[in-house]
């Protein structure tokens, strides 16, 4: 498969799946057994093509390293044993770890609840040239606080948040705001966003959980406090679509990308990276004149050194 045929379908799946106008976006849309058709007999011809899209990326990784003039975020959510950690492995397998950095962001410690909730992550924020992944982000903010309000206590936050009768709407609402205008002013910095929720089925996931408790290689993945947040399955369904619906747009946009069939969704994710480095003209620098002759006398110099050696 030549580059050109792999930027064909990786814009099929990224536009498939991608949401740029969160007004009109329903979760219920997205099946998360959807395979565009795919069956499993195409599971070897789907890896050979994920193969092909992490050649790629290396490829546009390394010009956005030289090119120094661009940034890349990656945004990962998802409910537990979706395949955030798998996706994330072997898309960006062929990375040079120089230019990539992978943070997860689990509870706050007591040093970050002192600041405000984007702080953690705004220190965690990729450097000009680098890609930067976020397992779980500061959307943590409108997703397992929104489910289980009363993280927010911990938060110290000013009255007008916290006092009784306050509409928690608002502060939902305040906090999409918030997002938006720091992804905004990210973007405006050239830095390129994209956001992925792995939408898993609740049966799959189910199905995952037992995986883990049956197979000992896999015991140390599980946890009961994942199966006790099963209980507000609806509760976090209804905070993603709302998430998505509030803080998808054309300049950070949310790719949801069904997450039943481990090898598809890691395909959409390589083909909506691969699909939006692609866009951005990358390339190694070109240098001046003066720096090009500067690179002819550094090679005279050099031949004239082995030139020498060679004498003696």
């Amino acid at each position: 498969m030549t580059d050109k045929e792999f930027l064909k379908q990786a814009k099929k799946y990224a536009e498939w799946f991608r949401i740029t106008n969160g007004g009109k976006f329903r979760l219920k849309q997205i099946d998360p057994a959807e395979t565009l058709g795919l069956e499993a007999d195409d599971k070897e011809k789907a890896k050979e093509t994920l193969e092909r899209g992490v050649e790629l990326l290396t490829k546009l990784q390394d010009e956005l390293y030289a090119q120094d003039r661009w940034s890349v975020l990656l945004i990962f959510q998802a409910m537990d044993a979706a395949g955030k950690d798998g996706a994330i492995k072997h898309v960006l397998s062929g990375v040079n770890p120089q230019g990539c950095e992978v943070t997860s962001f689990k509870a706050p410690s007591a040093e970050e609840l002192d600041h405000d909730y984007l702080w953690r992550c705004a220190k965690r924020l990729p450097e000009r040239g680098r890609i930067g992944v976020f397992n779980r982000s500061y959307y943590e903010e409108t997703l397992v606080v929104r489910v289980h309000p009363e993280y927010l206590g911990a938060q110290r936050l000013p009255e007008v948040h916290t006092k009784k009768g306050a509409k928690k709407k608002d502060l939902w609402k305040q906090r999409f705001q918030d997002i938006n205008n720091f992804e905004r002013y990210l973007t405006n910095n050239g830095t390129v966003i994209l956001k992925f929720f792995l939408h898993v089925s609740k049966e799959e996931q189910r199905q995952r959980f037992l995986a883990r408790i049956d197979d000992p290689a896999k015991n140390w993945k599980f946890s009961m406090k994942d199966v006790k947040e099963r209980e507000h399955w609806d509760d976090y369904m209804h905070a993603y679509e709302q998430t998505v619906r509030h803080t998808a747009n054309e300049y950070a946009p949310w790719y949801v990308v069904p997450a039943d069939t481990k090898w598809f969704t890691r395909l959409v994710v390589a083909s909506a990276i691969v699909h939006r480095l692609s866009a951005l003209d990358l390339s190694y620098p070109n240098l001046s004149s003066d720096e090009l002759e500067e690179l002819k006398v550094a090679r005279q110099a050099l031949v004239e050194t082995e030139t020498e050696t060679a004498k003696s």
